[in-house]
């Protein structure tokens, strides 16, 4: 009989490699970018363990050079969707029961593989396959998809430890126990740590998991379904399923025994497969939970003030860092008239010096946006700008689709903070500036709250602590992940765990003890220990 008790320390960040010119890590991740490059892998579903290949096919480029097939990938139909399902609930049984430790330690291997054997591979199959420059790609495809694990293992860890006090004729205890049925995770592009997340959290409570990856990441989210399988996660217990969304949806959020969905995408698919499931509601055994993280409108409020080369790099790092395809880039941003100029000038001394182009070039900063649509909606935004007479482009504007989908930094100032450029998220490098009067900060916080119905993330840059304050406690509902004199993207794991509300999601925060929570369905139980043998209670007795 085994009577250890396991205890997990928290854990440390993982380290950011730098690649520096002439560094080990710098030649290693160039040979696997010249690997990646060079295969064309056939990428099939896994079900069950088993690869299957539909035969009705589509091709995985790059974004930088859409010419350039990097895979060939299987879609799924209703068929191979109900056959997941199938699997996943064959497979429930055994993994639910399986003590949550070993669990864990599936975990702590994936992991281990991601920051050691898989490293550079990761890495370059995110950057070729979704357009990230090398830091982007370290930062999230291998230290935050390794972060991810590790402190989901300390939360759950704390999670299984929290129980009900006991009375010396009881014992009290809470059973954790996953939900009933299977959990579907729907995956985005932009975050090869988001999509391992999405699948993994839930997983690690004992759930098991249809997986949808985003086609734009499948290079990436299949080496990732590889890395599981080689560290142990059973046959059955996560089925991977490229192909469209509108298709594994249809039967998934149907179906009887879905239990779950975890999902990040755009507000608008997320309505959908909300609407979807309230009006499948009969047949559901349970009611599913729903877990969703979705879009930004991302802020930045400078107070008179503000340190302005610290607004001036925020600026450029948090809206242009991976073409501001991420959930929280900055987007609009608000200065005062008193710093207009100077803040104007430092971006434009610091963009002067970016550079935009294929990301096996370290040297460039900004690389491709994700697809032909991405790109037509941000230039659309533009060119209605440089029509509008209430804007003007201050920096960039142009783009290049003939090979890659190059879409220049863009800075547009508005006089009319309603604009469309204010309010409407397009998932790209634009960013809109909004001047206001000194004496009016008080009220373009109020605007700021009101303009957007995300509630993301935001910042404030300022040093008077006074005015610190006050727009923390204007914005209070404005974000779910707030910065003050810091740019608003960049959440690590363990340090500031990551949601929105309003239209931006559940607020389930990602990279916390409040998402695994979400996983789980707890069953309390009491145990008597000298039950009464008799009806009556002393009120009862006579006088």
């Amino acid at each position: 009989m085994r009577t250890m008790r396991f205890s997990y320390p928290e854990p440390k960040n993982e380290p950011v490699l730098e690649y520096r010119p002439g560094s080990g890590e710098r030649r290693l991740l160039k040979v696997a970018l010249d690997e990646v490059s060079s295969r064309c892998p056939d990428i099939p579903l896994i079900i069950g363990g088993r690869e299957i290949r539909t035969g009705d096919r589509g091709d995985v480029v790059m974004p930088h050079d859409h010419g350039h097939v990097l895979a060939t990938y299987h879609k799924a139909g209703p068929a191979e969707v109900e056959l997941a399902i199938e699997a996943a609930l064959a497979a429930k049984e055994r993994w639910a029961a399986l003590p949550w430790e070993h669990r864990a330690a599936v975990m702590l291997r994936v992991a281990e593989l991601v920051s050691t054997k898989y490293r550079f591979a990761l890495s370059a199959a995110t950057m070729m396959g979704q357009s990230k420059n090398v830091h982007q790609s370290e930062i999230d495809a291998v230290a935050e998809t390794a972060d991810f694990l590790r402190f989901n293992v300390w939360y759950a860890s704390r999670l299984y430890g929290e129980q009900p006090g006991s009375e010396t004729c009881c014992l009290n205890s809470m059973d954790y126990r996953p939900l009933e049925g299977f959990v579907y995770a729907v995956t985005p592009f932009n975050f090869t740590a988001i999509a391992s997340n999405l699948v993994l959290a839930p997983l690690l409570m004992g759930n098991v998991v249809l997986w949808k990856p985003s086609t734009a990441a499948l290079l990436s989210n299949y080496l990732l379904m590889t890395i599981y399988e080689e560290a142990g996660v059973p046959a059955g217990v996560v089925n991977f399923l490229p192909g469209p969304g509108r298709v594994s949806s249809a039967v998934a959020l149907r179906h009887r025994d879905f239990a779950g969905l975890h999902f990040t995408g755009s507000t608008e698919v997320f309505r959908a497969m909300w609407r979807t499931v309230g009006e499948s509601m009969d047949r559901h055994r349970s009611f599913p939970r729903i877990v969703g993280e979705t879009g930004g409108k991302d802020f930045a409020v400078v107070h008179p003030s503000a340190d302005v080369l610290a607004v001036a790099s925020a600026i450029v790092r948090g809206a242009f860092e991976y073409q501001g395809q991420k959930c929280s880039a900055l987007s609009r941003c608000y200065i005062p008239a008193s710093l207009r100029d100077e803040i104007v000038g430092q971006v434009g001394d610091m963009l002067g010096a970016v550079r935009t182009g294929d990301p096996r070039d370290f040297r460039n900063f900004v690389n491709a946006v994700i697809d032909e649509e991405s790109y037509d909606r941000c230039m659309k935004a533009i060119a209605e700008a440089k029509a509008s007479a209430e804007a003007r482009v201050l920096f960039g504007g142009e783009g290049d689709k003939s090979r890659g989908y190059f879409v220049e930094p863009t800075v547009i100032e508005t006089t009319n903070p309603r604009a469309p450029t204010m309010e409407e998220e397009l998932f790209g490098p634009v960013l809109t500036l909004y001047v206001y009067d000194d004496e009016d900060f008080d009220g373009v916080l109020r605007l700021c709250d009101a303009t957007s119905p995300y509630a993301l993330t935001g910042a404030v840059f300022a040093r008077d602590r006074q005015a610190i304050v006050h727009a923390s406690d204007v914005l209070r509902n404005a974000a779910g992940n707030f910065y003050i004199n810091d740019k608003p993207t960049g959440a690590v794991v363990g340090r500031q765990p990551f949601g929105g509300s309003r239209a931006s999601g559940t607020n389930d925060k990602a990279g916390s003890i409040l998402n695994l929570v979400r996983w789980t369905s707890p069953r309390a139980i009491k145990e008597n220990l000298l039950p009464p043998e008799e009806v009556g209670y002393p009120f009862m007795a006579e006088e």
